[in-house]
C-alpha cells in the first residue's frame, strides 16, 4: 500500500514499525490504536524521542486499511531504498568480507519473500536480488513477514535476474542454484569463496534459462513422506551451510 505521489508507503505491526524507527528510515507518522496504546508505550516513547509524530486512531482505522496481524500499530514511511545490481555489488565489495548473495527467481508469495529477508539478515547475506516483474515486490505484507528485517537487508530490484547473474559471474562469484532432484547436496560444494544462491519460485522452481547459468545446482535430501520444503525454510538451511563452511 503506497502513496505513489509522495513516495511513501505503509508499514504495520510492532516489529516492522520498531525496526523502521531504529534503522533511521524517514517516518512521517506512527499510528497507534486507542485500544492498544498502553500496551505499546515503549514504541511511543522511542518514536517521540526521534521526533516522529504519533497519532491515535480507532480500531476500525487499522482493520479497514491493513491485513490481520496489524497489532494496532502502523506507520507512514518513506519508501524503502532499492539498489541497482551495480550499486549492490559495489557496496558489498567494499565490506571486505567474502561475498554472499541470494538471487530470487520469481518468488511470488510476499510472505515467503519476507521470510527469506529474515533469513538473509540473520545469515549476514550481503544482498538479495529480485525481479521487478513476475515476483513479489516490497509491500507491507513483506515487511510484516520479515519481522522488520526488511530495514537491514540490501535489496537490488532488476528487470532481468539473468543479467544480474552475468555481472556476478564476471566478478568470479560462484552461482549455485537450488532445486529439487539434483544429485549434488549443499555439502558437496565448496562455498567458502564468493557465491550466490539462486532460489526458484514456489511452484516452478528455477527457470530453465536461469538453471543453465548456474555453476552448480544442489538440492536438500528428503527423508520424509512429504517431498518438499517451504522455500524460505530451504533458503535458511542453505544459508547456514554457507556459514558452517566458512566458520569451520
Amino acid at each position: 500500500m503506497k502513496d505513489k505521489s509522495a513516495k511513501e508507503e505503509w508499514l504495520y505491526g510492532f516489529n516492522p514499525v520498531l525496526e523502521a524507527i531504529k534503522s533511521g528510515r524517514k517516518i512521517k507518522t506512527v499510528y497507534i490504536s486507542r485500544q492498544r496504546h498502553e500496551q505499546i508505550q515503549n514504541i511511543i516513547e522511542i518514536a517521540k524521542a526521534e521526533g516522529i509524530r504519533v497519532e491515535f486512531a480507532e480500531k476500525d482505522f487499522f482493520d479497514t486499511k491493513f491485513h490481520k496481524g496489524h497489532q494496532g500499530i502502523a506507520a507512514l514511511v518513506a519508501q524503502k531504498k532499492l539498489l541497482s545490481i551495480d550499486e549492490l555489488l559495489s557496496i558489498s565489495e567494499k565490506s571486505g568480507e567474502t561475498l554472499f548473495f541470494l538471487v530470487l527467481d520469481c518468488i511470488e508469495d510476499p510472505r515467503n519473500f519476507g521470510a527469506i529477508l529474515r533469513v538473509a539478515d540473520a545469515a549476514g547475506v550481503h544482498g538479495v536480488v529480485f525481479q521487478s516483474h513476475r515476483a513479489a515486490g516490497i509491500t507491507p505484507i513483506v515487511s510484516k513477514a520479515s519481522a522488520g528485517a526488511l530495514e537491514y537487508v540490501n535489496l537490488a530490484e532488476v528487470v532481468n535476474i539473468k543479467h544480474a547473474i552475468d555481472k556476478m559471474k564476471k566478478l568470479n562469484i560462484t552461482i549455485v542454484g537450488a532445486e529439487a532432484g539434483s544429485e549434488l547436496t549443499p555439502w558437496d560444494i565448496d562455498m567458502e569463496g564468493p557465491m550466490a544462491f539462486v532460489i526458484g519460485s514456489e511452484g516452478q522452481g528455477l527457470r530453465k534459462t536461469v538453471r543453465e547459468m548456474c555453476d552448480f545446482v544442489v538440492s536438500l535430501p528428503m527423508r520424509g513422506k512429504v517431498n518438499s520444503l517451504n522455500v524460505s525454510v530451504a533458503t535458511g538451511i542453505l544459508s547456514y551451510e554457507v556459514i558452517r563452511q566458512r566458520l569451520k
